[in-house]
């Protein structure tokens, strides 16, 4: 009997030290399979979750990734609440991406959403571009160092208020194309996207040591639903690149049963929590965890319109309902960014409306990253959720004030034109994506100018075909505008052939909605005079890429700036910094319309109808010393502008 005994004391002993070591190794390893503590929050309990040890550099030996059970989500078998925000590097300057990331530590998130422009990375047709600023391998590798799973949304289409969707452009050369359709034009271009796209993201999944947890199938597809078989080719053309992780969707809560495909989770987009929503989403799939994709913590603006704001407590009250519901979230957007250049979208809905360059979105950090009352707010929700201290908020940069900026130099476009511009003769108007340049590319943004010479004047008459606006000149005499709602004008009589000029603007895409065929720019068809059509077109292109500017600096012909000038015209002038350069925001009062250029950098375009009155100059896009500024004005122009240290967006209205 004692040595029975002492094999079972043995045993006791050797089961109590495994027991010991296997605690230890789930503290050490395994926090989340630790029994959670709860804390009261409204009516409802708020479960804690210590995922000290669930960070992309810390979790080894990866093999099982995202995967669902029942009405949650598990991460390497451990139960996981995806906590994420929206950041899209392509409208933050590379040098602050770490900054943004470390602003979403400290916030309580444990994931990091972006979208991937197509248009930015596929400018022209063959020709692909993931450096600098747009180098996404850098981008998903710097968030994994900083201990963030990643959402990634490579659409095509990605909506975003972008040109387009993300589209590039040239796909409307094609006169019969069908976006986001099996239509071959279509298919072809993306099958050759993905091919470059997909060798970049395919290591940085989940499963091969990256920090991808699941990869979104297109867009708000519920919303268009042109094509029943179009989001199984999208997902078939992410797997057999070698997509391994989750597979999502995302619509509205009208979409939802219509963007489904077969093998994804389908999440849903929103604001307001409306009675009943998720378990609408419970309706559309049963037994599977509940996911906001975009739950909107503001909303974007219109110029022409107010600045939009959304109620601070409204928003995190709503989070808070959202997470005791149970439900994972990612806030869209943690933070917005600006719509550098030309690359702001539009709406079309009952009139065209194009977003301003501020993308703000009255998010959770502003345009320039500073903290919102949002942000402190949102922090404390997560903080009595997460089962360990946050990081604490990083120092926010200090922004300048340089004072008033002459711009001294000006020259006119129609100087400009001999010098630079070598003109495309057409005996028809042609529209911006059908101009025969950047290597059978066509043109993407910016302005066109088309001229014809005229005997006379009369009645001149757009049948609507001017996209966006066009200002109407008579030689170098100002007539009028055409666009949407003006739709024709009186030219006046004069002697002898003159020159009819359109400097046509493209003011952005529309990117959301049926109507994205239809966003060919510039001149889409006939303009008449006289009830006769307009032929033998002289057609300039006005995108106003880097290599222009570049050559804009050494053209001859720039002068003095008089009391007054009227535009179009390029002006000049020289901001010079004493210290380490630091962000600022640019006014632009006394100016109406126009775009500005720092150091060769297209901050966006600025318009006197607001609602935005400063433009966003990062400090990274600034040198000591001498820093260069260019505004194309189109009509009126100030001498200066100033730069100040706080921004202003406009009045601003509360979203309904």
């Amino acid at each position: 009997m004692w040595p029975c005994g002492g094999r079972r004391q043995r045993r006791v002993g050797g089961v109590a030290l495994v027991a010991v070591v296997l605690w230890v190794l789930v503290r050490r390893y395994y926090p989340c399979l630790l029994p959670v503590v709860s804390e009261p929050c409204g009516n409802a309990v708020l479960y804690r979750f210590n995922w000290s040890e669930l960070v992309p550099l810390r979790l080894w030996g990866r093999t099982l990734g995202l995967q669902t059970e029942h009405s949650q989500f598990l991460l390497e078998g451990m139960p996981f609440r995806i906590f994420g925000g929206s950041v899209h590097y392509f409208r933050v300057p590379r040098e602050y991406w770490e900054d943004r990331m470390l602003k979403m530590k400290a916030c309580g998130l444990n994931t990091l959403t972006t979208y991937v422009p197509w248009n930015l990375h596929e400018r022209d047709r063959g020709k692909f571009d993931f450096s600098r600023n747009l180098d996404l391998r850098a981008f998903l590798s710097l968030a994994a160092k900083n201990g963030l799973w990643v959402i990634l949304r490579p659409g095509p289409y990605i909506c975003s208020e972008w040109d387009l969707g993300g589209l590039p452009s040239w796909l409307l050369q094609d006169p019969e194309m069908q976006l986001r359709t099996t239509y071959k034009g279509f298919t072809e271009a993306v099958d050759a996207y993905f091919d470059h796209l997909m060798p970049i993201v395919v290591p940085l999944q989940y499963k091969k040591g990256g920090p991808i947890i699941a990869v979104q199938v297109e867009n708000e597809y519920g919303s268009y639903a042109k094509d029943p078989n179009y989001m199984a080719y999208v997902k078939t053309a992410l797997l057999n690149r070698g997509i391994v992780e989750m597979l999502m969707t995302s619509d509205n809560k009208n979409g939802l049963s219509y963007g489904l495909v077969e093998g994804a989770l389908a999440t849903v987009n929103f604001q307001k929590l409306e009675p009943g929503l998720l378990k609408h989403l419970d309706s559309v799939q049963r037994d599977q965890p509940k996911m906001v994709m975009e739950y909107w913590t503001g909303w974007f603006d219109n110029w022409g319109g107010p600045h939009y704001v959304f109620d601070a407590d409204e928003m995190v009250n709503t989070v808070a309902s959202i997470l005791k519901l149970g439900a994972s979230i990612n806030l869209y957007m943690f933070h917005g960014g600006t719509n550098f250049g030309f690359m702001n979208g539009a709406l079309e809905a009952d009139e065209y409306k194009s977003d301003v360059t501020s993308y703000d979105y009255d998010a959770v950090l502003t345009e320039a990253g500073d903290y919102t009352s949002k942000f402190f707010k949102l922090r404390q929700l997560f903080s009595m959720i997460i089962g360990q201290p946050l990081p604490l908020p990083p120092v926010i940069e200090s922004k300048a004030s340089y004072g008033a900026i002459l711009l001294h130099q000006y020259i006119s476009l129609w100087d400009v034109i001999p010098s630079l511009l070598q003109p495309i003769k057409s005996e028809f108007p042609i529209n911006m994506e059908n101009l025969h340049l950047n290597d059978s590319s066509g043109q993407s943004y910016g302005y066109v100018l088309y001229e014809i010479v005229i005997f006379g004047g009369g009645h001149l008459h757009s049948r609507n075909h001017v996209r966006d606006r066009a200002q109407v000149f008579v030689n170098t005499m100002y007539v009028g505008e055409l666009d949407y709602n003006i739709v024709e004008l009186s030219l006046p009589e004069g002697q002898g052939f003159r020159q009819l000029r359109l400097l046509v603007e493209n003011r952005g895409r529309v990117n959301y909605g049926l109507a994205l065929n239809e966003q060919r720019k510039g001149l889409i068809g006939d303009v008449f005079l006289n009830n006769t059509p307009l032929r033998n077109f002289k057609i300039y292109s006005l995108e106003m890429k880097p290599a222009f500017m570049k050559s804009l600096q050494h053209v001859t012909g720039w002068s003095a700036v008089p009391d007054y000038f009227v535009g179009p015209a390029f002006f000049r002038g020289r901001l010079w910094i004493e210290h380490q350069p630091q962000d600022t925001f640019l006014k632009l009062q006394g100016w109406e319309k126009g775009v500005v250029f720092v150091n060769g950098q297209n901050l966006g375009r600025y318009w006197k109808i607001g609602p935005q009155e400063t433009l966003y100059l990062p400090g990274p896009w600034l040198r000591k010393g001498s820093n260069e500024i260019v505004i194309f004005e189109e009509r009126t122009a100030g001498r200066i502008i100033q730069s100040v240290d706080i921004p202003y967006l406009g009045r601003t209205q509360y979203v309904d």
